[in-house]
């Protein structure tokens, strides 16, 4: 990931706007996506507060420091995500981009007693790889940082209790996958909540099919170049 470029990174950013406007993730000008630049001081770019998702270009995205410093751009950040995303990048170096939603089913996932359930095969892939941290309110207190890294460990998502989903990868391309799929899992909880009968996988199955999916990560750039290709397709302007 270190080898990657600004203008790429800032494409692919702007593309994972653009696609979670497109699946309905979207809250308004609210929630915040970032993808650390490399170099030796810590940068990451973030989406400049006032834009709908459906909006964002790459050339729009502003670069902040761990300092809350806007070093490139013309406009202000969400505090409340610069709180978030900067906590990450400063804790996990696997950790290049970060995601964060409000969607519906997240939220009510967020809220549910047990968390995320082990209800069908999507929802295996995030067995024991999900944290859970509790709601502190609107996240303008730096000092929750150390918090919330504490509560994503080593994981690869994050339920915010009360609040909704975030998701960690090596790439934009990483870890927007795990937002598509752990939203999924919401959404499939959310459905079975109506349903009588429900029951979870066993422990041992849903640890083998994690594994399994594990075994299979390396597909996750197929899927991403598949959905560069749509936006290709219907909004080409999200690269300019």
């Amino acid at each position: 990931m270190t080898t990657t470029n600004e203008a790429t990174l800032r494409r692919d950013l702007a593309a994972a706007y653009r696609l979670a406007a497109m699946f309905g993730w979207d809250d308004t000008l609210y929630t915040h996506f970032s993808a650390r630049l490399p170099g030796e001081e810590p940068r990451f770019l973030i989406n400049p507060f006032g834009l709908f998702f459906e909006e964002v270009k790459a050339s729009d995205l502003i670069i902040v420091d761990m300092h809350g410093r806007v070093i490139e751009g013309k406009a202000d950040y969400n505090v409340a995500g610069f709180t978030i995303h900067s906590a990450v990048h400063m804790a996990r170096e696997d950790a290049h981009c970060v995601i964060h939603t409000h969607t519906l089913a997240g939220m009510a996932v967020a809220a549910a007693d047990k968390g995320l359930l082990q209800l069908n095969q999507i929802n295996a892939e995030f067995h024991q790889r999900v944290g859970y941290h509790t709601y502190e309110g609107i996240a303008l207190d730096l000092g929750e940082r150390e918090r919330l890294v504490a509560s994503l460990d080593n994981n690869i998502a994050l339920i915010l209790r009360h609040h909704g989903l975030l998701s960690v990868g090596a790439s934009v391309a990483d870890a927007f996958y795990v937002m598509y799929y752990l939203n999924k899992a919401c959404e499939i909880q959310l459905s079975a909540a109506a349903l009588q009968g429900v029951s979870e996988m066993p422990e041992a199955l849903s640890r083998h099919a994690c594994e399994q999916f594990q075994g299979a990560e390396g597909q996750r750039q197929l899927l991403w170049e598949a959905w560069l290709r749509k936006l290709d397709r219907e909004c080409p302007d999200y690269k300019n």
